[in-house]
C-alpha cells in the first residue's frame, strides 16, 4: 500500500520516530495516524525496555522557576550520552518534567521509593476509614489497596498522570522519551520549594 509522504511527515512531528518506522507504522495501520501513534509507542515502548538497562552517566540539572516567582524545582535527569543531553529536545523533555513536579507535588519518585513506615502509616488510615464507613470486613482489604493505589498516583511522580496528557503516566512519557532518542533516559532526583514551605 501506497504511503503518503505528508502522512509520514506528519506521523513524524507528532511522534518524532524515525522516517521508516513512520511509514511502516503507517502501512500497518492502513494510514490510521492515531492508531499509527499507538502502533509507534507499542513498538518504542517495548524497545524502550531493552534500553532501560543501559547507564546514564550523562544528562543535565534544570530549574524551573513558576510564574511569581513563588515555586520552584530542580531536576536531574540522566541520559548516556553529552550529545542527547545538549540536544533542544532533551532540555523540552527536562522543563516537561520540572513543570509536572511543580504542578502535581509529588512526594516519592516511583513506588519503590515510598518507606515502608509511610506505607503502613497510609494503610492505617486506609483501614480506619473503611470501618468507619461501615464497609463489610471482607471487602476492606481491597478498598484499601484501591486507595493505596489511588496514593501511589498521587504520591509518586513516575505514576502520576503526565500533565500535558493525562492518558499517559509520567512514567510512560519517559519510555516515549528513551524511544524517541534512542538510549536510556532517567529521573535521578528532583526538589520543589514552595515560598514558606521551610517555615
Amino acid at each position: 500500500m501506497a504511503v503518503d509522504a505528508k502522512a509520514v511527515k506528519a506521523l513524524r512531528d507528532k511522534t518524532g520516530a524515525p522516517m521508516l518506522d513512520c511509514r511502516e507504522a503507517l502501512q500497518e495501520t492502513g494510514c490510521d495516524i492515531e492508531k499509527a501513534i499507538v502502533y509507534l509507542r507499542e513498538k518504542g515502548i517495548a524497545s524502550a525496555s531493552k534500553k532501560s538497562g543501559r547507564a546514564t552517566k550523562d544528562g543535565k540539572v534544570v530549574s524551573y522557576i513558576h510564574p511569581g516567582d513563588k515555586l520552584g524545582v530542580l531536576v536531574e535527569i540522566n541520559c548516556e550520552t553529552d550529545f542527547v543531553a545538549r540536544g533542544e529536545g532533551f532540555s523540552e523533555f527536562a522543563k516537561d518534567i520540572a513543570m509536572q513536579i511543580a504542578a502535581a507535588n509529588p512526594r516519592f519518585l516511583s513506588q519503590d521509593d515510598v518507606p515502608q513506615d509511610v506505607i503502613e502509616e497510609e494503610r492505617k488510615i486506609y483501614t480506619t476509614q473503611a470501618l468507619n464507613e461501615k464497609k463489610p470486613e471482607k471487602v476492606v482489604e481491597k478498598i484499601v489497596e484501591g486507595r493505596l493505589k489511588k496514593f501511589y498516583t498521587e504520591a509518586c511522580l513516575l505514576h502520576q498522570p503526565f500533565i500535558k496528557d493525562d492518558k499517559l503516566t509520567v512514567e510512560d512519557y519517559v519510555k516515549s522519551a528513551i524511544a524517541k532518542f534512542g538510549e536510556n533516559i532517567a529521573i535521578a532526583r528532583f526538589a520543589r520549594f514552595g515560598l514558606g514551605d521551610g517555615a
